[in-house]
């Protein structure tokens, strides 16, 4: 993963904070840094997920009433020629989200990325979409302790000369979202198979930012079916924060993230993809200090 979306790979990665430890079935916070690896999860068929886990003591609460767009039934909502042309007067700009990269459409009351290409979007994004780098984030930024939810609908994914196919291709959630080099990103469909919780951040000396794996994991998601995800982070009174992500109502990954320089704060949500055609539906974001409501691990609106 890049800052700005092109594919260039990092030279290392460092593993930081919390990892998930899976054995016999349990799940397993293991806090010295360890390097990456994947551990075996099930799926969302319901065996030998993990436990429900107890709620964290959380510092503080997103402000503001819930998030629950709505998208229409088709056109163009907004696009990343917005996002760099803001005053055009043929500019798309939406009051709920910013595309910096890709097109943003509705289709049938779904979020939809278009038909994905590597071209950069025209103005109404007829010609060209740029999704196949779909990057897509609320124009709120006050998502302190929030859970964010919906159902995910993903093609297989594909390639571009601009975008070869890489492990992580597929879809992928965005919390505290401060920039594009500073946010946690909850992997629930890639292309290698993974899932993962990772932290970007910048790095010194450069304004590009680097991804720090939390954990990582197996479960394989199915495409050209809607799935429910959701994704949760939460500061504790201890500052720490506690990262969550859940698939057909089933928790498959949790970290916590101890390390300097942790998003501790408020930021904004959001959907990215890599390569694939994707489409999302019930999308919300709620005020959430421990365990995810159920509502939202099942997709539904709360």
């Amino acid at each position: 993963m890049t800052s700005t979306g092109r594919r260039s790979r990092p030279s290392r990665r460092v593993v930081l904070g919390a990892a998930l430890a899976v054995a016999a079935g349990a799940g397993v916070l293991a806090h010295p840094a360890r390097p990456e690896r994947e551990a075996p999860v099930p799926g969302p068929d319901g065996k030998a997920a993990l436990p429900e886990p107890p709620a964290p003591t959380p510092s503080g609460a997103s402000a503001g009433p819930p998030f629950q767009p709505s998208f229409p039934r088709s056109g163009l909502v907004t696009n990343e020629y917005a996002f760099r042309h803001p005053d055009a007067p043929d500019a798309r700009v939406d009051p709920h989200w910013t595309v910096t990269s890709g097109s943003l459409f509705g289709q049938g009351g779904s979020g939809w990325s278009g038909v994905p290409d590597g071209l950069s979007p025209d103005p109404a994004s007829r010609l060209r979409t740029g999704s196949a780098v779909l990057r897509v984030v609320t124009r709120r930024t006050n998502f302190g302790d929030v859970t964010v939810g919906g159902r995910f609908h993903l093609h297989p994914p594909g390639s571009t000369a601009r975008t070869p196919a890489t492990a992580w291709d597929g879809g992928h959630l965005l919390l505290r979202y401060r920039s594009p080099q500073e946010l946690y990103a909850f992997s629930f469909s890639r292309r290698d198979g993974a899932v993962a919780i990772k932290r970007k951040a910048p790095r010194t000396g450069s304004g590009e930012g680097v991804y720090t794996t939390l954990t990582q994991a197996t479960s394989l998601f199915g495409y050209e079916t809607y799935r429910h995800v959701a994704a949760q982070a939460v500061t504790t009174a201890s500052r720490s924060v506690v990262l969550r992500l859940w698939v057909a109502g089933r928790l498959i990954l949790q970290a916590e993230d101890t390390t300097p320089g942790r998003l501790a704060g408020p930021g904004a949500v959001g959907v990215r993809g890599d390569n694939t055609e994707l489409l999302f539906q019930n999308f919300s974001a709620v005020q959430s200090g421990g365990a995810a409501p159920r509502s939202l691990r099942a997709g539904r609106m709360a």
